[in-house]
C-alpha cells in the first residue's frame, strides 16, 4: 500500500515509448502520428478495413456519491489483469474536460495503480481534441450571426436559435448572456449563452462518427438555428460543414497512451453523462475491438445514465454490443445510499449497507433483465470495509444470480483484478448469457420512450411533460425527428430527477421540461430537473491546489 498521490505514483512511473506500447496491438509505426514519446493519434484509416474480432466489456457503476465509485480506475485495473491473464487487451475512457479538472470532480485517469498515463498531459489538454470542437462549434455560431448581420437571407428568428458558443470551463457567468451590443458594426443584438464544450453536439457527433465522411454528414445535419415560419436551419444550409470537419480532421483519430502496466489505451472524446451520451468515441471502441481479444470501456455515471444510453445510443449506432458488464460499487457508497453522512463512512454499519444496498440491486436488475446482458459487481476495496460488509453484499448479489468480486487494483494494479478479470472472461465467453435488448423501439412515440426509459430503468410512475416539453414532442414529430433515440439530461446522484431521493426511490414521476434535437447527433435531448449544461465552479475549486515548478514537474491534479 502507497501513500504517495495518484500524480506522485503517475510521475514515478516508467513510461514506454509510445511505439512500444502501439506494437503490443499490431499497430506500426507508420500507423501513429505522434505527440512527443509517449502521446500518439492512429491513423484509422489505415485499420479500416480489419474485422472485429474483440469481446467487448462495458464498465458502469451504482448511483454516484461523493464517498466515489472508480469506475476509470476499475476499467484500468480490469485491463492490465486482462493482459496479465494472456488475454490482449485495450482499454477504451473518455477524455476529461478541463471544467471538472479545475472544478470539483479532478481528472478521470484512473487512481493508484491503476492509472492511465502520463496522467498530467491527459487531464490538461491533451492532444487539442477539445479545442478544436470548440473551435468547429464557435465558428458555427459565427457564421449564423454573420448571416444575420448580411441581410438574413434564411429569414432566421433571432429568439429561436437553440445553438449555443461553448468553453471548456466551468463558467456559470456565461451560461446566459446577451451579444451583439455597441451598434450596427457590431451585429444584431440577441440573447445567447454557453455551454461547456463536451455538452456541444459536435462532440456527441465526433464520437458517434463511423468516419470521417460520416462525420462530415451528421455535421451538416444539425439544426443550429429556426426560421420565423418554424422551420429547421440545418449547418448545411449554412454551408458550415466543410469548414468544421476540416477545422475536425485530427481529432477525429483516436489517441494512444498506456496504463502504468503499458496496457495500451485509446482515450478519445468525452461527452458529459449526465447532459450528453457519455461514451468514449465508436472510432475508439471500434478500433480497439479490431485489434484486441478484449476491448475494456466505461460509459459515464452509473447505469441508469451511461449504461442506458450506452446500449440505446452508442451501440445502435455501431453496430456492436457489450458481451459483460461490470457494475461498480463501494461498500462506503452503499451505506451513504443508506443514509450516512461522509464523515461517518468508515464504521462498520450492516443496517444502512442493507438499506443502501437496493440501489446497487436495481442496476444489477436493469444490467441483467432490462438490458439482457451478463454482469458481475465489482466492489471497489476501502481498507475500513468489513467482511461482515463485504458478506452482505456478496450474499444479496447472490439472490439475483450475480457474483461479486473484490478489486483491489488501486493499492496492487491488474494483480488485484485478476479475481474480476476471470469472472469477465467467464461471463463473455459464454454466449448463452447474451439476451441483449434495447429499452424502447425507434418506432416508439417520443413519449412511449421517454415513459419506457422512466419506468422500466428508473422505475417511476411516468413521465411529464412540462413547459414547452408538450409542444416540442408535437413539434419534433412533424419535423420528422421522433424515430431517433432518446439522451436523457437528468442527475447522476439519484434514480429520480431530484439528486436527494437516494438508494432505489418510487412513488415518483420523472418532469421532463425541454426536449431538443441533436439531428446530427442523431438523439433528442430530454432535460429533466434543473440540469445544467454549463456547471459552475465549487467555493474552493481544484484549481487552488494545482502548480508547476521551475523544472516544469506539475503538482495538485488528482
Amino acid at each position: 500500500m502507497s501513500n504517495m498521490t495518484d500524480i506522485e505514483i503517475a510521475q514515478a512511473s516508467k513510461m514506454l515509448p509510445i511505439e512500444e506500447v502501439a506494437a503490443k496491438v499490431g499497430i506500426k509505426p507508420e500507423q501513429l502520428e505522434n505527440y512527443g514519446h509517449y502521446k500518439a493519434k492512429v491513423d484509422i484509416h489505415a485499420l479500416k478495413d480489419l474485422p472485429r474480432k474483440s469481446k467487448l466489456v462495458l464498465v458502469t457503476a451504482i448511483s454516484p456519491t461523493p464517498a466515489g465509485e472508480g469506475k476509470t480506475t476499475t476499467s484500468v485495473g480490469l485491463a492490465d489483469a486482462l493482459n496479465q491473464l494472456g488475454k490482449k487487451t485495450i482499454v477504451c475512457l473518455r477524455e476529461p474536460s478541463l471544467g471538472p479538472v479545475f472544478g470539483v470532480k479532478g481528472g478521470a485517469a484512473g487512481g493508484g495503480y491503476a492509472q492511465v498515463v502520463p496522467m498530467e498531459d491527459i487531464n490538461l489538454h491533451f492532444t487539442g481534441d477539445f479545442n478544436a470542437i470548440g473551435i468547429a462549434n464557435n465558428l458555427m455560431s459565427a457564421l449564423i450571426d454573420n448571416h444575420i448581420q448580411q441581410g438574413n437571407a434564411l429569414d432566421i428568428d433571432v429568439r429561436n436559435i437553440p445553438w449555443k458558443r461553448v468553453v471548456d470551463m466551468n463558467d456559470r457567468q456565461l451560461r446566459h448572456i446577451v451579444c451583439g451590443l455597441g451598434g450596427k458594426a457590431s451585429g444584431v443584438p440577441r440573447e445567447d449563452g454557453f455551454d461547456i464544450v463536451v455538452a456541444s453536439e459536435i462532440m456527441a457527433v465526433l464520437c458517434l462518427a463511423t468516419d470521417l465522411a460520416d462525420m462530415k454528414a451528421r455535421l451538416a445535419k444539425m439544426v443550429v438555428a429556426y426560421s420565423r415560419s418554424g422551420q429547421p436551419i440545418t449547418a448545411h444550409d449554412l454551408k458550415a460543414e466543410g469548414a468544421m470537419a476540416a477545422v475536425l480532421k485530427d481529432a477525429i483519430k483516436p489517441n494512444m497512451v498506456q496504463t502504468l502496466e503499458h496496457t495500451p489505451a485509446f482515450i478519445h472524446g468525452g461527452p458529459f453523462a449526465n447532459i450528453a451520451h457519455g461514451c468514449n468515441s465508436i472510432q475508439a471502441t471500434e478500433t480497439a475491438m479490431k485489434l484486441a481479444d478484449y476491448t475494456v470501456t466505461e460509459a459515464g455515471f452509473a447505469a441508469d445514465l451511461g449504461a442506458e444510453k450506452f446500449l440505446d445510443i452508442k451501440c445502435r449506432a455501431g453496430g456492436f454490443h457489450p458481451d459483460a458488464v461490470v457494475i461498480v460499487a463501494t461498500v462506503r457508497a452503499l451505506k451513504y445510499h443508506g443514509g450516512v453522512p461522509k464523515t461517518e463512512l468508515n464504521h462498520e454499519n450492516l443496517e444502512a449497507l442493507e438499506k443502501g444496498l437496493p440501489n446497487l440491486l436495481q442496476h444489477v436488475d436493469n444490467v441483467k433483465n432490462v438490458y439482457g446482458l451478463p454482469c458481475v459487481v465489482a466492489i471497489n476495496a476501502f481498507p475500513t470495509d468489513t467482511k461482515a460488509e463485504l458478506d452482505l453484499v456478496e450474499a444479496k448479489c447472490k439472490e439475483q444470480g450475480v457474483n461479486v468480486r473484490l478489486s483491489e487494483v488501486w493499492a496492487k494494479g491488474g494483480e488485484g483484478g485478476k479475481a474480476l478479470a476471470e469472472e469477465v472472461i467467464r461471463l463473455a465467453e459464454d454466449t448463452t448469457n447474451d439476451h441483449f435488448q434495447y429499452v424502447y423501439d425507434l418506432e416508439d412515440s417520443i413519449e412511449e420512450k421517454l415513459n419506457k426509459i422512466a419506468t422500466k430503468v428508473y422505475r417511476a410512475d411516468g413521465v411529464v411533460l412540462a413547459g414547452d416539453a408538450k409542444k416540442q414532442a408535437k413539434q419534433l414529430a412533424e419535423l420528422g425527428f421522433d424515430k431517433m433515440p432518446i439522451c436523457m439530461a437528468k442527475t447522476q446522484f439519484s434514480f429520480s430527477d431530484d439528486q436527494t431521493k437516494l438508494g432505489a426511490p418510487r412513488g415518483f414521476k420523472i418532469t421532463v421540461r425541454e426536449i431538443k434535437v441533436n439531428a446530427g447527433a442523431g438523439f433528442l435531448v430530454a432535460k429533466t430537473g434543473n440540469i445544467m449544461t454549463m456547471p459552475g465552479l465549487p467555493k474552493v475549486p481544484a484549481s487552488e491546489r494545482i502548480d508547476i515548478d521551475a523544472d516544469g514537474k506539475i503538482t495538485g491534479l488528482f
